[in-house]
C-alpha cells in the first residue's frame, strides 16, 4: 500500500495518535468496537461492516482498488498484557504478483498493526505489522517497502487450508518489537488494522474476529 505506514508515521508526528492513552485502555475489542475505531483514509475507501459470516460476529472488509484502515488510539501496557490474539478469516487470497518487499506490491488482503509513537522525533516512530500474505510464505518477515521504521510479518500466506475457515493468530508484542526493531518497550501507543488493494487493484475481502491483549 502506497501511503500506509508514511501516513502513520506523520500522524503520530503531528500528535493526531497521541497523547498517549487518549483512549481509556481497553485490552479486548469486538468486531462492534473495531467497526467503532477511527477511520484514516489513504487511497479511496475501504469499506467496513458488521456481519456474521461461518457462525462468528465479524467485521467484514471490502477494498475495491481502495486503502483505508480502523485504528484505535490508546496505550496497551505489554507488561500486563503483552500477547496479541485475533481471529480472521479470507475466502480467496489474490494471485501472487509483485514482491510484498517491494512498493508495487504492498498491498495485503488482511493485516493488523501495533505503533510505538516516537514523539517529537517521528524516525523513532515504529510499528510491526501482522499480514496475510499472497506471496510471502507464512513465517517470512521484511523491512516495508516504504517505510523501514515498520516490519512486515507474514502471519498467515496464500489461500486458507479451508476455504473461508477462521484462523486464530497469536503475537507476543513486546518480542517482535525487540526481535525486529531492537527495542525494549513497555507499552504501545495503537493498534489498526487494514484490508488494501490500491496497487494493484481489483477486490478483495477479510472478515476480522476479536483482536484482544493478553497475559503471557
Amino acid at each position: 500500500m502506497r501511503r500506509v505506514v508514511p501516513a502513520v508515521v506523520a500522524l503520530l508526528a503531528t500528535g493526531l495518535l497521541a497523547p498517549a492513552g487518549a483512549e481509556t485502555e481497553q485490552t479486548a475489542f469486538a468486531p462492534a468496537d473495531l467497526l467503532a475505531w477511527e477511520r484514516q483514509v489513504f487511497v479511496g475507501t475501504t469499506a467496513y461492516a458488521l456481519d456474521h459470516v461461518a457462525g462468528r460476529p465479524a467485521l467484514r472488509a471490502t477494498c475495491r482498488d481502495s486503502a483505508s484502515g480502523l485504528v484505535r488510539r490508546q496505550t496497551v501496557d505489554l507488561t500486563k498484557t503483552p500477547i496479541l490474539e485475533w481471529s480472521w478469516r479470507v475466502e480467496a487470497v489474490p494471485a501472487a504478483g509483485p514482491s510484498e518487499r517491494t512498493k508495487a506490491g504492498d498491498d495485503y488482503v488482511a493485516r493488523l498493526y501495533v505503533i510505538r509513537d516516537g514523539g517529537l522525533l517521528p524516525w523513532r516512530t515504529r510499528a510491526v505489522n501482522y499480514v496475510w500474505a499472497a506471496g510471502e510464505p507464512a513465517g517470512a518477515d521484511w523491512p516495508n517497502a516504504y517505510a523501514d521504521q515498520a516490519h512486515m510479518v507474514a502471519v498467515a500466506s496464500g489461500p486458507p487450508a479451508a476455504p473461508g475457515a477462521w484462523v486464530t493468530a497469536r503475537r507476543d508484542v513486546r518480542a517482535d518489537f525487540r526481535r525486529f526493531h531492537d527495542l525494549a518497550v513497555d507499552a504501545i501507543d495503537a493498534v489498526a488494522l487494514m484490508t488494501d488493494c490500491d496497487d494493484r487493484g481489483g477486490t478483495w475481502r477479510a472478515w476480522y474476529g476479536p483482536v484482544r491483549f493478553v497475559p503471557r
